[in-house]
């Protein structure tokens, strides 16, 4: 369990996703095999809207558990998500040697409607904690935000919302992207305040093409510094120089985490194992 790992130091880890098309699974295989041999502490792997993905996601999440033998942590979004799915999902994953799982409330997927969406049987991630709890021993990770999350009145009620998850049984956080590590330091003295004190893993984006960084910063509602703006006008028309300059400010980024004492850093790999190793080779 991931859970072995939270005492060894600063904890390393990165995201995968599941490709659209069946027949591209292999390619996904061939990127964790590339990643594996940094040695990374756990791998997540993203799970589709309102489920689409739900069977690769286990079929990925064994891949990296049994084959590449790194501790995988599955997403389980509530969207889509009933009593019986649920259960099902948690008995493939427990088969297959999963133990970690992060709870999410997910995206309303396109081909939902805005009834079916307020309709929905698990409403949050409040809700899908302790039904996975019921089936299983499971680790269980949280997303939090260092930076407002887009649906929130402001930051207090985000934390409240964290709160209640935490106390639910969570056993780590961890961080949706930001850019700004300030935000992410204030942000962790407003946990600490609240009685938060479970591990948070920081959230690393690389952003290696300039096109990146509006899709992102539009679903997760960070915030970009003059500092990254800078170098999007610098680089940004020229894709080699533009690849170099974001891994170049993930570096930084993750080095000033670690002075500062991060229990984690987890980064948004975007199925680039070239751009992973990288950082990595660079902060670790």
């Amino acid at each position: 369990m991931i859970q072995e790992k939270e005492h060894k130091g600063v904890v390393f880890s990165c995201e995968v996703f599941p490709p659209k098309r069946d027949d591209d699974i292999y390619q996904i295989y061939k990127t964790l095999d590339e990643i594996k041999t940094l040695k990374p502490d756990f791998i997540s792997v993203t799970y589709g809207a309102g489920g689409s993905n739900s069977k690769k996601t286990a079929t990925i999440a064994a891949y990296i558990q049994n084959i590449c033998e790194v501790e995988a942590l599955a997403h389980m979004t509530a969207v889509g998500m009933d009593e019986a799915s649920l259960r099902a999902l948690l008995f493939e994953l427990k088969k297959k040697g999963v133990e970690n799982i992060l709870a999410l409330r997910g995206d309303k997927p396109r081909t939902m409607s805005q009834e079916e969406f307020d309709q929905r049987y698990f409403k949050y991630a409040t809700d899908l904690i302790p039904e996975i709890k019921k089936n299983g021993d499971f680790f269980i990770a949280g997303a939090c935000y260092p930076e407002v999350h887009p649906e929130s009145k402001n930051q207090e009620e985000d934390i409240q919302h964290l709160k209640q998850k935490v106390d639910l049984g969570l056993n780590c956080l961890i961080t949706q992207m930001f850019f700004d590590n300030n935000a992410f330091y204030s942000f962790m003295d407003k946990l600490e305040k609240a009685g938060i004190d479970i591990p948070v893993h920081a959230g690393i984006m690389p952003v290696t093409a300039a096109k990146q960084l509006g899709t992102s910063v539009t679903l997760s509602g960070s915030s970009v510094p003059v500092e990254m703006s800078n170098m999007i006008a610098k680089y940004g028309e020229n894709p080699e120089d533009m690849k170099k300059a974001g891994i170049e400010y993930a570096v930084n980024q993750i080095l000033d985490l670690k002075k500062h004492g991060v229990a984690g850093v987890h980064i948004y790999s975007m199925n680039k194992a070239d751009v992973t190793k990288q950082i990595y080779e660079a902060s670790f």
